[in-house]
Protein backbone atom coordinates (compact mmCIF):
# COMPACT_ATOMS: atom_id res chain seq x y z
CA UNK A 1 0.00 0.00 0.00
CA UNK A 2 2.73 2.58 1.08
CA UNK A 3 4.88 1.55 -2.72
CA UNK A 4 1.03 2.27 -4.59
CA UNK A 5 1.01 5.78 -2.63
CA UNK A 6 4.46 6.60 -3.27
CA UNK A 7 4.67 5.57 -6.50
CA UNK A 8 1.46 7.43 -7.47
CA UNK A 9 2.93 10.55 -5.33
CA UNK A 10 5.71 10.50 -7.72
CA UNK A 11 4.01 10.16 -10.68
CA UNK A 12 1.46 12.68 -9.83
CA UNK A 13 4.68 14.96 -9.29
CA UNK A 14 6.44 13.87 -12.53
CA UNK A 15 3.17 14.48 -14.65
CA UNK A 16 2.81 17.77 -13.15
CA UNK A 17 6.08 18.78 -13.90
CA UNK A 18 6.21 17.58 -17.38
CA UNK A 19 3.20 18.86 -18.31
CA UNK A 20 3.18 22.08 -20.83
CA UNK A 21 3.17 25.20 -19.20
CA UNK A 22 0.55 27.39 -20.19
CA UNK A 23 1.48 29.77 -23.41
CA UNK A 24 1.05 33.62 -22.83
CA UNK A 25 -2.31 33.40 -25.15
CA UNK A 26 -3.41 36.48 -27.70
CA UNK A 27 -5.14 39.00 -25.98
CA UNK A 28 -3.39 38.85 -22.57
CA UNK A 29 -1.98 41.50 -21.11
CA UNK A 30 0.59 42.04 -18.45
CA UNK A 31 1.50 44.76 -16.36
CA UNK A 32 4.98 44.65 -14.66
CA UNK A 33 6.38 47.37 -11.83
CA UNK A 34 10.18 46.92 -10.41
CA UNK A 35 13.19 48.23 -10.23
CA UNK A 36 16.11 49.00 -12.75
CA UNK A 37 19.62 49.89 -12.66
CA UNK A 38 21.03 52.03 -15.59
CA UNK A 39 25.11 51.83 -16.00
CA UNK A 40 26.09 53.92 -19.57
CA UNK A 41 29.08 52.02 -21.07
CA UNK A 42 32.34 53.23 -19.67
CA UNK A 43 33.76 55.09 -22.41
CA UNK A 44 31.19 58.30 -23.05
CA UNK A 45 32.47 60.14 -26.04
CA UNK A 46 34.72 63.30 -26.25
CA UNK A 47 32.79 66.43 -25.50
CA UNK A 48 35.02 69.82 -25.83
CA UNK A 49 37.91 67.34 -26.34
CA UNK A 50 37.66 66.00 -23.29
CA UNK A 51 36.99 61.78 -22.46
CA UNK A 52 32.89 62.24 -21.06
CA UNK A 53 31.80 59.91 -17.99
CA UNK A 54 28.62 59.58 -16.90
CA UNK A 55 27.44 57.99 -14.14
CA UNK A 56 24.95 55.06 -12.96
CA UNK A 57 21.41 55.39 -11.58
CA UNK A 58 18.71 52.78 -10.01
CA UNK A 59 14.82 54.06 -10.33
CA UNK A 60 11.83 52.26 -10.50
CA UNK A 61 10.37 50.76 -13.72
CA UNK A 62 6.74 50.16 -15.26
CA UNK A 63 6.01 47.85 -17.98
CA UNK A 64 2.98 47.09 -19.97
CA UNK A 65 2.31 44.44 -22.72
CA UNK A 66 -0.70 43.14 -25.13
CA UNK A 67 -0.25 40.05 -27.00
CA UNK A 68 -0.79 40.49 -30.30
CA UNK A 69 -0.54 36.52 -30.47
CA UNK A 70 0.18 33.62 -28.48
CA UNK A 71 3.66 34.05 -27.02
CA UNK A 72 4.25 37.11 -29.00
CA UNK A 73 3.78 40.64 -27.26
CA UNK A 74 4.08 44.34 -27.98
CA UNK A 75 5.44 45.89 -24.97
CA UNK A 76 6.35 49.37 -23.30
CA UNK A 77 9.20 50.04 -20.99
CA UNK A 78 8.31 53.27 -18.69
CA UNK A 79 10.48 54.99 -15.90
CA UNK A 80 10.75 57.72 -13.09
CA UNK A 81 13.54 60.19 -14.65
CA UNK A 82 16.96 58.56 -13.82
CA UNK A 83 19.43 60.98 -13.05
CA UNK A 84 23.53 61.11 -13.96
CA UNK A 85 26.28 63.31 -12.99
CA UNK A 86 28.67 64.32 -16.13
CA UNK A 87 32.34 64.68 -15.68
CA UNK A 88 34.94 65.57 -18.31
CA UNK A 89 38.30 64.99 -18.03
CA UNK A 90 38.36 62.81 -15.41
CA UNK A 91 37.68 65.59 -12.48
CA UNK A 92 35.61 68.71 -14.21
CA UNK A 93 32.35 68.26 -13.36
CA UNK A 94 29.75 69.20 -16.19
CA UNK A 95 26.93 69.02 -13.81
CA UNK A 96 23.88 66.32 -13.96
CA UNK A 97 20.97 65.38 -16.34
CA UNK A 98 17.71 64.09 -16.15
CA UNK A 99 16.11 61.30 -19.14
CA UNK A 100 13.34 59.11 -19.79
CA UNK A 101 14.15 56.37 -21.42
CA UNK A 102 10.34 55.10 -23.34
CA UNK A 103 10.69 52.20 -25.41
CA UNK A 104 8.96 50.03 -27.42
CA UNK A 105 9.35 46.18 -28.12
CA UNK A 106 8.28 42.99 -29.92
CA UNK A 107 9.34 40.11 -27.35
CA UNK A 108 8.86 36.54 -27.83
CA UNK A 109 7.98 34.29 -24.56
CA UNK A 110 9.22 30.82 -25.22
CA UNK A 111 6.90 28.30 -23.89
CA UNK A 112 8.90 25.61 -21.43
CA UNK A 113 8.14 22.81 -18.83
CA UNK A 114 8.66 24.89 -15.81
CA UNK A 115 7.56 27.72 -13.91
CA UNK A 116 10.73 29.49 -15.94
CA UNK A 117 9.87 31.15 -18.87
CA UNK A 118 12.57 32.85 -20.74
CA UNK A 119 12.02 35.48 -23.22
CA UNK A 120 14.10 37.83 -25.78
CA UNK A 121 12.88 41.16 -27.53
CA UNK A 122 13.78 43.70 -29.85
CA UNK A 123 12.36 47.34 -30.63
CA UNK A 124 12.90 51.05 -30.31
CA UNK A 125 13.94 53.48 -27.68
CA UNK A 126 13.25 57.62 -28.36
CA UNK A 127 15.39 58.83 -24.93
CA UNK A 128 14.00 62.43 -24.01
CA UNK A 129 16.92 64.48 -21.84
CA UNK A 130 16.21 67.76 -19.94
CA UNK A 131 17.32 69.58 -16.44
CA UNK A 132 20.56 69.77 -17.23
CA UNK A 133 21.81 71.98 -14.45
CA UNK A 134 24.91 73.03 -16.67
CA UNK A 135 24.24 76.92 -17.97
CA UNK A 136 24.01 76.79 -21.76
CA UNK A 137 24.23 72.91 -21.93
CA UNK A 138 22.06 70.96 -23.78
CA UNK A 139 21.45 67.32 -24.54
CA UNK A 140 19.77 66.67 -27.66
CA UNK A 141 17.00 63.54 -27.34
CA UNK A 142 18.16 60.02 -28.92
CA UNK A 143 16.69 57.70 -30.78
CA UNK A 144 17.75 54.04 -31.60
CA UNK A 145 17.09 50.70 -31.19
CA UNK A 146 17.20 48.52 -28.36
CA UNK A 147 17.65 44.54 -27.50
CA UNK A 148 16.77 42.60 -24.19
CA UNK A 149 16.41 39.08 -22.89
CA UNK A 150 14.09 37.94 -19.48
CA UNK A 151 13.73 35.30 -17.35
CA UNK A 152 10.23 34.99 -15.51
CA UNK A 153 9.70 32.95 -12.52
CA UNK A 154 5.81 32.10 -12.07
CA UNK A 155 4.81 32.61 -8.54
CA UNK A 156 1.29 32.51 -8.81
CA UNK A 157 -1.17 30.83 -11.97
CA UNK A 158 -1.04 34.96 -13.21
CA UNK A 159 1.88 36.10 -11.07
CA UNK A 160 5.55 36.30 -12.10
CA UNK A 161 8.89 37.56 -10.73
CA UNK A 162 11.01 38.89 -13.71
CA UNK A 163 14.69 39.56 -13.80
CA UNK A 164 15.63 41.61 -17.08
CA UNK A 165 18.73 42.78 -19.18
CA UNK A 166 18.33 45.68 -21.80
CA UNK A 167 20.99 47.23 -24.10
CA UNK A 168 20.04 50.82 -25.11
CA UNK A 169 21.76 52.51 -28.50
CA UNK A 170 21.83 56.35 -27.11
CA UNK A 171 24.28 58.60 -28.72
CA UNK A 172 22.70 62.06 -28.07
CA UNK A 173 24.67 64.86 -29.59
CA UNK A 174 26.11 67.68 -26.89
CA UNK A 175 25.62 71.56 -27.64
CA UNK A 176 26.57 74.43 -25.28
CA UNK A 177 25.35 77.81 -25.71
CA UNK A 178 23.50 76.66 -29.62
CA UNK A 179 26.80 75.19 -30.93
CA UNK A 180 27.60 71.66 -31.05
CA UNK A 181 30.56 70.67 -28.99
CA UNK A 182 30.59 66.81 -29.39
CA UNK A 183 28.36 63.38 -28.73
CA UNK A 184 27.94 61.36 -25.83
CA UNK A 185 27.94 58.03 -26.49
CA UNK A 186 26.61 56.26 -23.68
CA UNK A 187 25.11 52.78 -25.17
CA UNK A 188 24.04 51.61 -21.35
CA UNK A 189 22.38 48.45 -20.01
CA UNK A 190 19.55 48.17 -17.83
CA UNK A 191 19.25 46.02 -15.08
CA UNK A 192 15.74 45.15 -13.30
CA UNK A 193 13.81 42.64 -11.10
CA UNK A 194 10.35 43.46 -11.49
CA UNK A 195 6.73 41.68 -10.66
CA UNK A 196 4.59 40.77 -13.06
CA UNK A 197 1.08 40.15 -13.64
CA UNK A 198 -1.22 38.62 -16.33
CA UNK A 199 -4.66 40.03 -16.55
Amino acid sequence: MNKRIAALTLTSALVAFTAPALAQSQGDWTLGIGVGYLDPKSDNGTVLGMDTTIDSDTRPIFTAEYFIRDNLGIELLAATPFKHDITLGGNTSAGSVKHLPPTLSLNYHFVTNSAWKPYVGAGLNYTIFFDEDMPGLEIEDSFGVSLQAGLDYMVTENGAVRLNVRWFDIDPDVNLNGRNIGKAEIDPWLVGVSYVHTF
